[in-house]
């Protein structure tokens, strides 16, 4: 197996890996389906062909008899800064709580190298739980370092990282937003590799002030630079005029990402299908926060035609992994669906697995304008993979592999992951993480943000 290994870490350029003997393959390419017993062939960075018996050729071969082949999650939303701070309020009331504790509080202590170290914390947990393509939401770029810090912390761990930029909300900064994302764009992304820039922004200004509220000067910027948007705290009658309004000034379209989307009007949903526009959902946020009616708009957005992508929001109160979002999702929809129909002899109209998977893959890659790069093991696609192993004592015998996928598995699960075709993780491990040093990185961060706004004293 070291073997094995030392081989796929050399440069993928030229490399051909065959990962043969699959129990089953979910691809989630509509086309394809899941094929049973069944390979897959990765030629460099992408995905050459899925089938049966695929012959090996030249390439590297894999045994991973007993596992399932899936590709990697997408994460639509997540404040990867954050997570140094990792449930440290677990039980939060509400949006203003974690508002006045977080964004007003913690986060005006953060250094440059705070950023850093939350951001690929979040990252490296994200690919240990088979999430391959992440979009960090950073909102706290205080100075052009900070925005530098949280980037090249998403280059250092391999992710498929998308860099979603915005001021803080409150505190002092240097007022380089939104200008500095032109130098953003022309030092990080020009190489168009797994680096992906998007402009962030807030939907109304009841949050932070009408500087961070979407509409026509922010929409200019990111047209202007050729970006995507996701637009955060989309949700209530608020957000809804402002999505209506959005709509006719055309300032909505397919680069647009609305996120949450709780308690919109018929009318907003309206407005989101006519012109395109996505949807990222954050299924434990709504619930467990209580944004709003607390209901994941699931059955809103499938009501419109939208297919939504899923995400984490924020860990300070939440899950790190998409499992967790995947099965809520589930509970919460087939739960509503059953009483809604209680009593009235009417069939529930429930989702099912095979629908949170699509969701956390292929819809939550085209959520943020990565549908033709990853989402599945379409050939042609970058090869983002995880081997997932079926035969672990949590999910032996294999009988439904997306069933297994999504309701059986964990990270403990997920044997190894290919991001772009570099193997991340392997044999059930991050690769080059030093845990030791990183948790000394991680607390002694923690402390000096805790310190610098006086929370430490409230801290058990």
């Amino acid at each position: 197996m070291n073997a094995t290994l030392d081989r796929l870490r050399r440069p993928v350029l030229g490399r051909r890996t065959l990962l043969t003997g699959a129990a089953a393959v979910v691809t989630m390419d509509p086309e394809l389906g899941v094929l049973p017993r069944a390979d897959l062939l990765i030629d460099g960075d992408r995905i050459a062909a899925v089938g049966v018996d695929l012959p090996a050729g030249d390439a590297l071969v894999v045994d991973v008899t007993g596992s399932v082949l899936a590709p990697g999650f997408v994460d639509t939303h997540r404040h990867a800064w954050e997570a140094q701070l990792r449930r440290i309020m677990p039980d939060v009331n509400d949006l203003g709580e974690y508002v006045t504790s977080t964004l007003a509080g913690i986060a005006p202590g953060y250094r440059p190298q705070d950023m850093y170290i939350g951001t690929r914390l979040a990252a490296l947990t994200a690919i240990d739980g088979g999430i391959t393509t992440m979009l960090d939401f950073s909102h706290n770029s205080r100075t052009a370092a900070h925005s530098d810090a949280a980037v090249r912390a998403l280059a250092d761990t391999g992710i498929r990282g998308v860099h979603a930029s915005m001021r803080p909300h409150f505190g002092a900064w240097d007022g380089q937003w939104p200008a500095d994302l032109t130098r953003l764009r022309d030092t990080y992304f020009a190489d168009s590799g797994l680096l992906t820039l998007r402009l962030a922004a807030l939907a109304t200004d009841e949050v932070a002030g009408p500087d961070l509220a979407y509409g026509p000067g922010l929409a200019r910027v990111a047209r202007d630079l050729g970006i995507g948007v996701s637009i955060d705290a989309v949700f209530g009658l608020p957000s809804s005029e402002a999505i209506v309004g959005w709509a006719k000034r055309d300032l909505l379209g397919p680069d647009v990402s609305l996120i949450h989307c709780t308690g919109l009007t018929p009318q907003a949903w309206r407005a989101i299908a006519d012109t395109g526009a996505n949807v990222a959902l954050a299924p434990t946020s709504d619930a467990q926060i209580g944004l709003e009616s607390a209901v994941p708009a699931i059955d809103e957005a499938l009501a419109a035609g939208i297919r939504p992508g899923l995400s984490i929001d924020v860990e300070v109160a939440l899950a790190s992994d998409m499992f967790t979002q995947m099965r809520a999702l589930h509970a919460i929809q087939r739960m509503r669906a059953v009483h809604a129909a209680y009593g009235t002899g009417a069939q529930p109209a429930r989702i099912g697995v095979h629908d949170v998977l699509d969701f956390a893959t292929l819809q939550g890659a085209a959520s943020i304008g990565l549908g033709d790069v990853t989402g599945s093991l379409s050939p042609g696609k970058q090869a983002d993979v995880l081997v997932v192993r079926a035969e672990d004592l949590n999910n032996m015998p294999l009988n439904d592999p997306v069933g297994t996928l999504v309701l059986g598995c964990d990270a403990r699960n997920i044997d190894a992951v290919f991001v772009s075709g570099r193997v991340r993780k392997w044999d059930g491990a991050v690769l080059d993480v030093d845990l030791a040093t990183l948790r000394e990185e991680v607390r002694a961060s923690r402390d000096s943000v805790l310190r610098a706004s006086g929370y430490a004293d409230r801290r058990l």
